[in-house]
């Protein structure tokens, strides 16, 4: 989940776009309801609303048992509501647009105890950024970056000065809709939402070029795909997000809504997936998590929580979450000038009294500077 992180992208580039005040919601398409989601048509873009991202994490295991952590995601923003194009001089542009694409990618190299990281932005123009549909295929990319979605694969490719990644992707159980059937309240309002569902496992196999070495690997995936218009609440300062695929075949999504004092926003929820792809929605009372160790960025001065205790006691479920390295802090000064954490993990613990173990992906905001710091 990157809700806050694209809050950041709009705000700054609605600056640079110069939209008046008062203008933030406009005539944008808002969420307030059920998305009423339908694939393969919803894996594309909405350009409608103001941001969008899909994004995808993962775990990895190389030769030798060396094991990797990755992240692709992709951000689509709209830079003014559709009334904006009326003050566009007649004459036209290959260049003119309304729409920005940025994108982030990462590798974790566990045992090398390193985290690489690179960031792509550019214009839906010119064949260089945008998502296109091939029949049943999306094909979302930027410059040489791309996610293809296909009804049953998906196919990952990022080629960085650090790093280069491709995976071929299968899932293993249907869409998942968060909230109410895609529905995701992230306020009191019923216009503070996203529509958002994720696939919560996917076999991943592919390659990895580290150092000029290539490393077949094989392991499992998670996406994310999230569209909104509406910003979160004045008191939110920040957002942690968990995704933890699980050893009985349940997977385990969290988002919590940080207030500034510590105390968590009552929109905070979660999602179970069962091993037969059915879900349990999870709401802020059935979930309590205790960070239980801390690490402070020599890059940022940010302090982050990389050990926490997770319990759902409606569940019976208790497991520990711990950073697999705790230097995963993202910095992306060229793109959405966002400094967050995003990071692999693994969890061990007990559901029901039996022994649980697992792998999965963790997602910090506003610990370098609050959300309601300026940009």
């Amino acid at each position: 989940m990157k809700y806050l992180i694209f809050l950041f992208i709009s705000a700054i580039f609605q600056h640079l776009a110069a939209l008046p005040p008062g203008a933030q919601g406009g005539d944008y398409l808002q969420v307030t309801g059920p998305c009423s989601l339908s694939f393969p048509a919803d894996h594309g873009p909405h350009p409608g609303y103001r941001t969008e991202w899909w994004y995808y994490t993962g775990n990895l295991t190389g030769g030798s048992e060396r094991r990797f952590g990755f992240q692709l995601t992709f951000f689509r923003t709209r830079l003014k509501p559709p009334s904006a194009r009326q003050d566009w001089p007649e004459a036209s542009s290959q260049w003119r647009t309304d729409q920005i694409y940025l994108a982030h990618a990462a590798v974790t190299d566990i045992e090398g105890r390193r985290h690489l990281q690179a960031e792509n932005m550019a214009r839906p123009v010119l064949s260089m950024a945008g998502a296109e549909q091939d029949q049943d295929t999306w094909k979302i990319h930027l410059n040489t970056w791309h996610a293809l979605i296909a009804p049953n694969a998906h196919h990952l490719q990022a080629d960085t000065e650090a790093f280069a990644l491709t995976l071929d992707l299968k899932p293993a159980k249907p869409p998942v809709l968060h909230g109410e059937a895609g529905y995701s309240r992230k306020g009191q309002s019923p216009e503070r939402a996203s529509c958002y569902y994720s696939f919560t496992r996917l076999a991943a196999e592919g390659a990895l070029t580290l150092d000029g070495a290539r490393h077949n690997v094989k392991g499992s995936a998670w996406m994310d795909h999230e569209f909104s218009t509406a910003a979160l609440q004045p008191d939110i300062s920040g957002w942690d997000w968990f995704s933890l695929q699980l050893s009985d075949q349940t997977e385990i999504m969290i988002f919590l809504l940080r207030r500034p004092d510590g105390s968590l926003n009552p929109a905070s929820a979660g999602t179970l997936v069962w091993p037969a792809g059915q879900t349990r929605h999870l709401s802020r009372d059935d979930l309590r998590i205790e960070p239980l160790a801390f690490w402070t960025s020599p890059h940022s001065g940010a302090r982050y929580p990389v050990q926490w205790k997770v319990a759902i006691d409606s569940l019976e479920c208790e497991l520990t979450v711990a950073a697999n390295l705790a230097d995963q802090e993202m910095r992306t000064p060229r793109s959405t000038r966002v400094v967050y954490w995003e990071g692999s993990v693994h969890a061990q613990g007990s559901r029901q009294g039996k022994p649980l173990a697992g792998a999965g992906y963790v997602e910090l905001t506003g610990y370098a500077a609050p959300f309601e710091a300026p940009m």
